[in-house]
């Protein structure tokens, strides 16, 4: 590629919610490019990981991604594990208080994320970071001069501490830390590009570019990508939440939970998870909307380039005959019921919880007698824990959607 086609590529899935700072960016990224080629020196890109939980979901892998982009063309990515942010976490896209983790915790839930990074990046081509090696070492007096390079009204003119403020909802000091950790972390490791999804505008845009410029660095591009919404196609995954799809599962449930996807949300999905090109993303989303391609069958294309892209075209093929297999050529209708369950997702609690069943004595002699399915297999204990979505039958015509 030459240095335009590469802007372009690099450049694919942004959202900056303004045209002119997309063009400032481009065309930053277009002069380093160009610099990096006349020096030889490859460009150093990261993005930041908060280990909140143990487990990372294909939500995560939108910049993992293009963090494998940059690899393709040569360039120095570091995988940073926020065991020093994590302590505060994040307060960018909540409206309320995020509870605090341990060292310990932190420690713990990032033992298994460099692992499971390794399934979009290159192993041999990524230096893995842990952000206390440098947050843990700041002095108050350091702290004290990274402050005074912001203002209070920033970060109160922010939506989600706006709208606790204006709620008279406590914002705590702490919060306000965050930004500052994250744009020391680009100073830190000398960043040409930090990656990030739009909730991370502030931290990027603003903070990391002005302590970058604090210390006499060039500012770090800002690549920003769009957000993934969860399986509901509402509201971000979240495993908190119970709309992901985790990257340590089979690949037919990869496939199936794509597969439950609304037909809304296939957009993002095709533009931010798969591997295809921007014309094969724009021919796809053309042939749904022309009504070329049948929704389902457009799902099912996108269930499994999303899968083959996590484990492999075989593994893909196989998940795809067993959704067949268990959903198209059995009995489950297209349509049903969807439940939500408000607590943890017992079957027995299910059953009764959403009508399908009159009584817990009766979801018992159901099991007992091989009447209640959960995607298609013979359930065998009542306090079974699903993992959403999932298809739940009794009988042979009563299904629900379990969400």
């Amino acid at each position: 590629m030459n240095v335009d086609q590469q802007v372009a590529y690099l450049m694919r899935g942004v959202e900056y919610g303004d045209p002119e700072t997309e063009k400032a960016m481009a065309g930053e990224l277009r002069a380093r490019l160009i610099l990096s080629e006349t020096t030889g020196r490859p460009l150093r890109v990261y993005c930041g990981y908060d280990p909140r939980t143990s487990d990372l979901h294909i939500g995560h892998t939108v910049t993992m991604r293009k963090l494998r982009q940059f690899q393709e063309l040569g360039h120095h990515v570091i995988f940073v594990i926020g065991t020093y942010t994590a302590l505060i976490g994040d307060p960018s896209d909540k409206d309320k208080l995020r509870a605090q983790l341990t060292s310990d915790e932190a420690k713990m839930n990032a033992e298994s994320y460099a692992e499971q990074a390794f399934k979009i990046l290159d192993r041999e081509k990524t230096e893995i970071r842990y952000n206390a090696e440098w947050l843990s070492d700041l002095s108050f007096k350091e702290l004290i001069y990274l402050a005074s390079n912001f203002t209070l009204q920033q970060f109160l003119t922010r939506v989600n501490f706006r709208k606790r403020w204006d709620n008279d909802e406590p914002v705590y000091l702490h919060e306000l830390f965050y930004a500052l950790m994250q744009g020391y972390d680009a100073y830190a490791l000398d960043a040409d590009v930090q990656v990030g999804g739009t909730d991370q505008m502030f931290n990027i845009m603003t903070a990391a570019r002005k302590i970058m410029t604090y210390y006499d660095k060039k500012p770090n591009i800002g690549v920003i990508l769009g957000i993934l919404p969860g399986t509901d196609g509402e509201i971000k995954m979240s495993k908190s939440l119970g709309n992901h799809i985790p990257l340590n599962t089979s690949a037919e449930d990869m496939f199936g939970k794509v597969m439950s996807v609304p037909d809304k949300a296939m957009s993002s999905y095709a533009r931010l998870v798969t591997r295809w090109g921007v014309d094969k993303v724009e021919s796809f989303e053309e042939q749904v909307r022309s009504g070329e391609t049948h929704p389902r069958d457009a799902k099912m294309m996108l269930a499994e380039e999303i899968t083959a892209a996590f484990y492999d075209e075989e593994q893909a093929k196989k998940a795809k005959e067993h959704f067949i297999n268990l959903f198209q050529k059995g009995d489950t209708p297209d349509e049903m019921p969807e439940f939500h369950p408000e607590g943890e997702p017992v079957l027995l609690d299910i059953l009764v919880d959403s009508g399908l069943v009159k009584s817990k004595s009766q979801v018992r002699r159901l099991i007992e007698q091989n009447g209640v399915k959960i995607d298609g297999k013979a359930a065998e204990d009542p306090y079974l824990v699903l993992t959403p979505p999932v298809v739940v039958q009794v009988g042979k015509r009563r299904f629900i959607k379990v969400i």
